[in-house]
C-alpha cells in the first residue's frame, strides 16, 4: 500500500515546528520576576546629572593697537631728539608708551643712526597723570638713577619729550626712583627737583 501523501506532509511540518518553537523560546523577553535597577556605578556619569553641562568655546578678543611716538637720539645729528612711531595696545596708556621708549630702538632704528641714553634694564613702575596740576609723575626702578654723565640729561630729555608729546604742551614731569622723589639734570646741567618742562630739556 502506498502511504497517503497527507500524512507525510503533516509529519514534515511537525519536524520544522519543533526547532522553531525552541528558537522562539530562547529569544523571548523574560517575563518572570520584577525589573531590577542598574547600579549607579555602572551608569555613565553624565547620565546621572539632571543638568548636563553645555560646551562653550570662548574666542579670544582681538587686541587693537594705536600709534604713539617715542623719542630717541639721532647720532648723526648731534644726538637730536627724534620721534619714532610705535604701536601700543588701545587705548594708549602712558605707562605703555614709556615702556616702548625704554625698550629702545629697533634694529631698523639703529640702522638709521638712532640710539638711546636709557639702558634696557630700566623699568617703569608707574606713570600718574595729575590733570589738575598738569604734572605727570614717572616712577622708575633703581637702574634709571644709575645713569651718569651726559647720558642722564639725554635720558631725562627723552622721557619728558615723550610725555609732553602724548599729554600736551605745558606738561611737567616729576621723576621718582622706587617711589622716592629725585632731582634730575636739565639741558643747562643744573639739577632740578621738578617738574621738568619741555623748555628745560631743549634749551
Amino acid at each position: 500500500r502506498r502511504p497517503r501523501r497527507g500524512v507525510r506532509v503533516r509529519r514534515t511540518w511537525v519536524l520544522w515546528l519543533v526547532p522553531l518553537a525552541a528558537f522562539a523560546a530562547g529569544c523571548a523577553v523574560p517575563t518572570q520576576g520584577s525589573p531590577s535597577a542598574i547600579p549607579a556605578s555602572r551608569v555613565p556619569f553624565h547620565l546621572l546629572d539632571p543638568h548636563p553641562p553645555t560646551t562653550t568655546t570662548t574666542q579670544p578678543k582681538p587686541t587693537s593697537y594705536v600709534g604713539a611716538k617715542v623719542y630717541f637720539l639721532n647720532a648723526a645729528a648731534n644726538y637730536a631728539l627724534t620721534p619714532v612711531d610705535r604701536l601700543v595696545s588701545a587705548p594708549a596708556q602712558l605707562p605703555a608708551i614709556i615702556t616702548a621708549l625704554v625698550a629702545g630702538p629697533s634694529s631698523g632704528d639703529s640702522a638709521a643712526g638712532l640710539t638711546t641714553a636709557i639702558p634696557n634694564d630700566v623699568t617703569i613702575l608707574s606713570a600718574v597723570d595729575n590733570t589738575a596740576s598738569n604734572v605727570v609723575t614717572v616712577n622708575f626702578n633703581t637702574t634709571f638713577g644709575q645713569i651718569t654723565g651726559t647720558a642722564t640729561e639725554q635720558a631725562v630729555a627723552q622721557v619728558v619729550t615723550t610725555v609732553v608729546n602724548e599729554i600736551g604742551p605745558g606738561t611737567g614731569v616729576v621723576f621718582e626712583i622706587n617711589g622716592a622723589h629725585t632731582d634730575v639734570p636739565t639741558a643747562s646741567g643744573s639739577q632740578v627737583a621738578g617738574p621738568v618742562y619741555l623748555w628745560d630739556v631743549t634749551a
